[in-house]
Parts: C-alpha cells; sequence; structure tokens
C-alpha cells in the first residue's frame, strides 16, 4: 500500500510491522530494500530477528554472546529519530529484513543517537554492543560508518590471590559443609575453566584415567581439552557419590548428565557458583568481593606463568582465541616485580661470575684496545 507524505512523494507504509509503527520507508537511493545483498534476497520477507538469531548459531556464537547481542540489538533497533513515534519492541522484531534493513541505515543517524544513549557505560560494555550491532550491520549489507569509533580501554591487571589467601579459600573450601565447596574450587584453580564451563560439564567430558576434561561449547563454541592433577581426581571421587543421589532425585532427565548438580538437584549455575564462593570467602576471612571464578581462573594462569609456562600453552589451555587476551598476563604488578627482583638477587648473578682481580683488569683493558 501506498500513499503520499508531506512532501507530495509516494511513500510505502506497508501493511508489515513498518507500517504498524507509523515508520516511513522512503523509495530513495539510501532508502531502497533493493540493495540488500544478494544473499539476502531469500529472507528479505521473513522476520529479521529469527533470521539473524539463527546466523549467531550457525557462527558457533556463545547462547552467552547471543544473549548479549539480542540486547546490543534491541537498544540499537528501538532508537528513534526525532519525525518517529516510540517504537514497541514487539512490533520491531517482527520486522522483515528488508524493513529492518531500510531502517538501519547508517548514515540516517540513527547509530550516532543510540552511541550517544549508551555513552555513560564502561568501554568494555560500549565496545561489546558496537561489536553486536556491526555484525547485525553486515549481516544485513550494511557497514559502520568510519567516523565512528571504539571507545579505548584502560588497561587493568588481572585480578589474582596471593598464595596465602589461596590456602585459605582451599582450606575454606574443604571445611565447607556444601559437598560442591571443594570440588570446584579445585575444578577451577587445576584448569582454569570458565564458570560457565564449568557448570556445562557433564560427568562423560571427564576422563579420570587421561587426567583430562573436554569442554564443549565453550565461549566461542570452540571445543578443546583442558588437563587436571590428582588433587582434581580425588576431588571429583569424593563428590561422585553425592553427584549420584541427587541424580536419582533430579527426575530431569535432561540434566543427568551434568556433573555438578546443586542442593535442588538442578545442574549448577553461574550466580550459584558465585554464591558458593561469597559463603567461602567469609569463612576464610576474605573481602567477598576478591573471590570469584574469575578471579581463581587468573590465578591459574599467573601460576603457570610463573613456573615458566609459555603464552601459547597458556592461550591453549585458557581457550584465548586471540593470544593478545593471554599476553595481559606478563603485565606485572610493581609488587610482584620487587619480589622476583629481591629473590632473584639473593641468588648468584651474572655480576657475581665476573673475577674482581687486578689481572681481569688488566684483562679488559687490553680486549678495548685491541677492538679499537
Amino acid at each position: 500500500m501506498t500513499e503520499q507524505n508531506a512532501g507530495g512523494e509516494q511513500a510505502w507504509t506497508g501493511n508489515g510491522s513498518a507500517g504498524r509503527l507509523g515508520l516511513t520507508l522512503s523509495g530513495t537511493v539510501n532508502g531502497n530494500s533493493s540493495n540488500l545483498p544478494q544473499r539476502m534476497h531469500r529472507l528479505e520477507n521473513l522476520p529479521w530477528l529469527d533470521c539473524w538469531l539463527q546466523q549467531l548459531r550457525t557462527e558457533k556464537k556463545s547462547e552467552h554472546t547471543i544473549r548479549s547481542y539480542k540486547v546490543a540489538a534491541r537498544t540499537y533497533s528501538c532508537t528513534t529519530l526525532p519525525s518517529e513515534p516510540a517504537p514497541v519492541w514487539t512490533d520491531i522484531q517482527q520486522m522483515s529484513v528488508s524493513e529492518l534493513f531500510l531502517r538501519c541505515d547508517p548514515n540516517n543517524g540513527r547509530i550516532d543517537s543510540w552511541l550517544n544513549s549508551i555513552g555513560e557505560l564502561r568501554p568494555a560494555t560500549i565496545n561489546a554492543r558496537l561489536a553486536a550491532v556491526t555484525h547485525l550491520l553486515k549481516w544485513l549489507g550494511r557497514t559502520i560508518p568510519d567516523w565512528i569509533k571504539r571507545p579505548t580501554r584502560s588497561k587493568t591487571l588481572p585480578k589474582t590471590l596471593g598464595k596465602s589467601d589461596l590456602r585459605k579459600v582451599v582450606r575454606a573450601s574443604r571445611q565447607s559443609e556444601d559437598p560442591l565447596a571443594y570440588p570446584i574450587v579445585t575444578m577451577i584453580l587445576d584448569t582454569g575453566l570458565r564458570c560457565s564451563e564449568v557448570c556445562g560439564l557433564d560427568l562423560d567430558d571427564v576422563d579420570i584415567e587421561d587426567l583430562s576434561a573436554l569442554v564443549i561449547s565453550g565461549k566461542g563454541e570452540k571445543d578443546r581439552t583442558v588437563l587436571f592433577t590428582d588433587a582434581t581426581v580425588q576431588a571429583i571421587e569424593a563428590w561422585t557419590p553425592i553427584r549420584n543421589a541427587r541424580v536419582r532425585s533430579a527426575h530431569r532427565p535432561g540434566e543427568n548428565r551434568s556433573l555438578f548438580f546443586s542442593s535442588r538437584s538442578r545442574r549448577m549455575n553461574p550466580r550459584s557458583v558465585q554464591k558458593l564462593l561469597d559463603r567461602i570467602a567469609d569463612a576464610a576471612d576474605i573481602p567477598r568481593s576478591r573471590l570469584s571464578p574469575h578471579v581463581l581462573r587468573h590465578s591459574f594462569a599467573t601460576g603457570l606463568l610463573e613456573r615458566g609456562a609459555d603464552l601459547v600453552t597458556i592461550q591453549r589451555l585458557l581457550g584465548h582465541a586471540n593470544i593478545s587476551t593471554t599476553r595481559i598476563y606478563l603485565e606485572i604488578s610493581d609488587q610482584t616485580l620487587r619480589e622476583i627482583y629481591h629473590r632473584a638477587q639473593n641468588s648468584p648473578s651474572l655480576l657475581d661470575l665476573i673475577p674482581k682481580t687486578a689481572e681481569s683488569s688488566k684483562l679488559i683493558e687490553s680486549s678495548v684496545q685491541i677492538v679499537e
């Protein structure tokens, strides 16, 4: 259906979501759905959100990433221009691919208004949302304008626990009344797994004899193998009878594979793990803010580096897609630098190996003359 707009030109309002929202989709060069890339023509009349989410799954994005991308796409697509009425998300998400293509013209000012609306967020959050919208626009055949730059993130060192605090945490987890405390703390400290990966572990993923675990559908859906020691084996073996008892009472066939079950016989989730660590922090007399799954993961990585592991090995064990993410562990604090320096100074140095004798001085002088 067509109607004449205020300027007298033909404009398409449609009978779909755009029409219900009162959005005018002009037929100008910048606002022409025929500019959709060829690969998108078969999708142009389908709901954009369903198609885009399917694309993200095809690319094997993690569920966490998909949720994050959806939030960013919602805030961006719901941003209004001065001449537009307030949108309703249920209508926006039912737009066709061609309708969203017209709405997301990067030169109409929508993306600028959207960036202004999220300007108070942390740089890391802004970058994450920009990555999502960039993906959406690229999928539509659009591009982010050149003048839009990602905010620079201040470099922060990974938070870790010192050896004294780590001993307190391990001791508190051993003494905890919660049978999950010690296995989960040990698993993270021994493998460096992300919290979501620990929660996603199934019993069949763990190979006790091989001292390894297969991490399936981790961040970015990249499978990898992590290693562990006898400490994890003992923790899992002590936990297994309790786990099996909880499985029998679960009556949830889909969750029976999980390695870690809560007291409610449900698969552990990141929130329940953090609550568990909060209780351990209280028992260890450590501020709750200093103990999290990520802190334990960082402590694992820092420990590997201090014991001589190379960055490529640490990258593979942590599951980092880019080694630049792993390289942050080379940034050590002044305190750690001082500790390493004084420890090294207490050992014989190269300077101590140079003989401080008159003969050696003459030898050095003669060598200098030869060079000259």
